[in-house]
C-alpha cells in the first residue's frame, strides 16, 4: 500500500492512529447540506477531528459545503 508502513508482522501503520483537526470558517446552508436534518450553524470557525486516513474526503466535503480551511493540527 502507497504511503503506509508496517512494523513488524500484523502491525498498524503509524499514519492509522494520527488525528488531526480542521478549523474551518466560512461554512454555508446550500443545497448539499439541505439534504441534512440540520442546519449549518452561523458561528465564525468550527472544528473538525478526522483521522489520516479520512483527510482528503473531508477536505472535499467542506470544499463542497463552502467552507474554507484556516488551520489543520496534529492531536496528540
Amino acid at each position: 500500500m502507497f504511503g503506509q508502513t508496517t512494523v513488524g508482522s500484523g502491525g498498524i501503520s503509524s499514519s492509522a492512529s494520527r488525528m488531526f483537526r480542521f478549523e474551518v470558517a466560512g461554512l454555508r446552508q446550500n443545497d448539499e447540506t439541505d439534504k441534512n436534518s440540520y442546519e449549518i450553524r452561523n458561528s465564525g470557525s468550527m472544528f473538525i477531528t478526522v483521522p489520516y486516513s479520512r483527510m482528503s474526503d473531508e477536505m472535499q466535503r467542506i470544499s463542497r459545503l463552502g467552507g474554507k480551511i484556516v488551520n489543520i493540527e496534529l492531536i496528540g
